[in-house]
């Protein structure tokens, strides 16, 4: 059996975050007043505090800006080593997603590094996880 990851409770304001994978986009919480991103989703805009807000699908392209490399295997059936990392997305500003970088070996994994997203599905939540780019 594989790890299965932590599943997050789904709500009105994470929904399109954790499901737009499905559909293969990147959902991140927009502020339609103020033009600012809001990560985690929240209903009221951080930046002006409206209202306004709906998810806003982006690239899903950015850089690592700092990791880790993980070697305890913290859950059952957990397959270390692996890269925890901060991505900065290119096209939500201020947003910094703490991600997994998958599909290369974990010592190929620097800061700067340029990655794209890709998406794992467990149980209808689809994890944002990244992997370089290039």
């Amino acid at each position: 059996m594989a790890w299965q990851r932590s599943r997050p409770r789904l709500d009105n304001e994470n929904r399109a975050f954790w499901t737009g994978g499905a559909e293969g986009k990147l959902n991140i919480a927009k502020c339609n007043d103020c033009g600012g991103f809001i990560h985690p989703p929240r209903e009221i805009c951080r930046h002006c505090q409206s209202e306004n807000v709906a998810p806003h699908a982006v690239a899903g392209t950015g850089v690592v800006d700092t990791y880790t490399v993980n070697h305890q295997a913290w859950a059952k059936d957990m397959e270390v080593p692996f890269v925890i990392a901060r991505v900065k997305l290119d096209d939500a500003p201020g947003v910094y997603l703490t991600t997994n970088i998958v599909n290369c070996p974990v010592d190929a994994v620097d800061i700067d590094d340029r990655v794209r997203v890709v998406f794992e599905e467990q149980d209808g939540i689809w994890f944002p996880l990244f992997e370089k780019a290039g």
